[in-house]
C-alpha cells in the first residue's frame, strides 16, 4: 500500500511537472515573441532616427532658403524706396512745370491788355497752354493712380514688416525724408512765384515743356512697370514664406509625434524588461520547486 501510494504521488508529481514544463514552454514562446517584437520596434526606432536626421537636415536647408529670401526682401525694399524717391522727384518737376505754366498764362494776359497787336500770337499760346493743361490733368490722374498703387504696395509691405521688424526703421526714415521733401517743395513753390518769363522766349519754353512732359510720361510708364514687377515679387516672396512656415509647422508636428512614439516605445521596452525580470524570477522559482 505504501508503494502504491508513492507511485500515485509520483504520477501526480510527474503530471504536475509536465504541466509546469508546458507552462514554461509557453512562457518561452511568449518571451521569444516579445523579443522579436522588441527587435522590430528597435528597427523602427532606428528608421525613425534616420528619418529625423533627414528632416533636421532638410529643415536647416529651408532655414537657409528663408534667410536668402529675407535678404532678397530687403533688396526689394531698397528698390521700392528708390522708385518712391524717383516718383517724388518727377512730382516735384511736374509741380514746377505747372507753376511755370500758370505764371506764363498770367503774363500772357497782362501782355494782351498792353498790346493788341500780339493778339494772334497770344491766342496760339493760350491754345497751347490749354493743351498743356489737358496734358497736365492727364499726368495728374496718372500720378493719382500711381499714388493709389503705391498705397496698396505700402499696405502689403506693412503686412510683411509685421514679420520682419527690421524694415520698420527704413519706413520711418522714408517718411521723415518725405516730410522734409514736402517742406522743400513748399519752399520751392514760394520761391517760384517770383519767376517772370519774357515774351520772346515763350515759344521755346512751351516746346521745351512739351518735350519734358513727354519725357515725364515715359518715366511714369516705366515707374508703373517697375512697381508692378516689385508688387508681384513681393507677393511671391510672401507666399513662399507662408509655405515655408507651413512646412516648418508640419515638420514640427511630425517631430512631436515621433517623440511621442519614441516615449511610448521606451515605456514598452521598460515593461518588457520588467516582464523578462518577472519571467526570470518565475523560472528560478520553478527550477527550485522542480529540484
Amino acid at each position: 500500500s505504501i508503494i502504491r501510494r508513492q507511485r500515485q504521488e509520483l504520477k501526480l508529481l510527474i503530471a504536475e511537472l509536465k504541466d509546469r514544463d508546458r507552462e514554461l514552454n509557453d512562457m518561452v514562446a511568449v518571451h521569444e515573441r516579445h523579443i522579436q517584437a522588441w527587435e522590430d520596434d528597435r528597427q523602427k526606432i532606428l528608421a525613425l532616427a534616420e528619418r529625423c536626421s533627414l528632416l533636421t537636415s532638410e529643415l536647416n536647408e529651408r532655414n537657409a532658403v528663408i534667410k536668402s529670401l529675407n535678404k532678397k526682401l530687403k533688396v526689394l525694399e531698397t528698390q521700392h524706396n528708390d522708385s518712391k524717391i524717383t516718383l517724388e522727384n518727377t512730382q516735384q518737376k511736374f509741380k514746377e512745370l505747372t507753376q511755370k505754366v500758370t505764371d506764363s498764362s498770367v503774363h500772357c494776359q497782362a501782355l494782351e491788355e498792353k498790346n493788341q497787336s500780339l493778339h494772334c500770337s497770344i491766342l496760339e499760346l493760350s491754345a497751347k497752354t490749354s493743351q498743356l493743361q489737358a496734358r497736365e490733368q492727364e499726368l495728374l490722374t496718372m500720378l493719382q493712380l500711381k499714388d493709389k498703387a503705391l498705397i496698396e504696395t505700402t499696405d502689403q509691405i506693412t503686412e510683411v514688416t509685421s514679420k520682419f521688424k527690421a524694415l520698420e526703421n527704413a519706413l520711418r526714415a522714408a517718411k521723415l525724408e518725405e516730410f522734409s521733401r514736402n517742406r522743400e517743395q513748399q519752399d520751392l513753390k514760394l520761391t517760384l512765384n517770383d519767376v517772370v518769363v519774357q515774351v520772346s522766349k515763350m515759344k521755346d519754353i512751351l516746346s521745351e515743356k512739351m518735350k519734358e512732359s513727354s519725357h515725364h510720361q515715359e518715366e511714369i510708364s516705366h515707374l508703373k512697370q517697375e512697381n508692378g514687377c516689385l508688387r508681384s515679387e513681393l507677393l511671391l516672396a510672401v507666399e513662399e514664406a507662408q509655405r515655408k512656415d507651413q512646412l516648418y509647422q508640419f515638420t514640427k508636428s511630425k517631430q512631436v509625434r515621433i517623440e511621442k512614439e519614441l516615449s511610448s516605445l521606451r515605456q514598452v521596452c521598460v515593461k518588457q524588461q520588467r516582464d523578462l525580470h518577472f519571467l526570470h524570477i518565475n523560472l528560478d522559482s520553478s527550477e527550485d520547486s522542480r529540484q
